[in-house]
């Protein structure tokens, strides 16, 4: 995928769960993950990050999914030490 179509890919998956996802999941699902197709607009949760990518790999194989951390603004952060 290029540049631009991963950043399509992310904008329509942020949209979907901001309008249509994040009422629904964030009740029951905080902390776990989301998996979003974005062209069928199914979605997959999993309680890690690879389970909720495997149940999309297994229903769409060829697809690529847009990832959330349900509740939080980040699904992946990396800490950087700082060497003083």
């Amino acid at each position: 995928m290029s540049t631009v179509q991963i950043q399509r890919l992310a904008r329509r998956g942020e949209r979907l769960y901001r309008v249509k996802l994040k009422k629904l999941l964030e009740p029951q699902y905080k902390g776990q993950y989301v998996a979003i197709e974005v062209d069928s607009r199914e979605y997959f949760v999993g309680r890690t990050v690879v389970e909720a990518l495997q149940k999309a790999e297994d229903r769409y194989p060829n697809k690529q999914f847009h990832l959330i951390k349900i509740g939080y603004p980040a699904a992946i952060s990396f800490k950087h030490p700082v060497a003083l």
